[in-house]
């Protein structure tokens, strides 16, 4: 039976516009933009017959959630799993702060390539860290619940990880971005970006 996962990027907040690495210490809340985009999530899921909204604790995924809850009027529970990236001691800095004092590290951070999935700044998470909880969520909720079609509401990298697991390198992903797969026991597809 095929299961469909919806996962969202919440809208933009002040640090997307200001250049600084957010991570987890970052709480802030999502900019009128932000909440536009947000709105715009919600209209491109109205019709997907999402049953549930999966969403990171963090303030940003939790304001973009609710704003798509508006438009399909289901629940929404917040799981851990998919929180942003701990970047360690790098949260907070600027990305141009960030790649003079760590150039060597910022850079194999950034390389899509799978080979450095366990590139990680002090006290913080590697990329295959975030993919393995990514994944042990999604597979959770492909085998061991009822729903058919889910929403999760999250953050760039867990889009980005998503994808990689797929082969496919887009470190980068737009706030208000969607990403469609699927789950047909015991494999996953890819199905791509839902743009309208």
């Amino acid at each position: 039976m095929n299961k469909h996962f919806y996962i969202f990027r919440h809208g933009e907040c002040p640090f997307n516009i200001t250049g600084h690495i957010q991570g987890q210490k970052f709480n802030g809340a999502l900019t009128a933009n932000g909440r536009n985009q947000a709105h715009s999530v919600g209209k491109r899921l109205r019709n997907k017959k999402i049953e549930v909204i999966i969403s990171s604790p963090m303030r940003r995924a939790l304001e973009t959630a609710k704003i798509v809850q508006n438009y399909i009027n289901v629940p929404i529970f917040v799981d851990h799993r998919f929180i942003e990236v701990n970047m360690g001691i790098i949260e907070g800095m600027h990305i141009s702060l960030a790649e003079k004092r760590f150039a060597d590290t910022y850079a194999l951070w950034r390389n899509p390539d799978y080979q450095k999935k366990n590139i990680r700044f002090t006290n913080g998470e590697s990329k295959e860290d975030v993919r393995k909880r990514i994944f042990e969520a999604l597979n959770y909720y492909a085998n061991t619940t009822s729903y058919q079609n889910l929403a999760i509401s999250g953050h760039g990298i867990i889009i980005s990880q998503t994808l990689l697991n797929f082969n496919i390198r887009n470190p980068n992903v737009e706030n208000g971005a969607i990403v469609h797969i699927k789950y047909n026991h015991p494999q996953w597809e890819y199905q791509g970006f839902i743009t309208e």
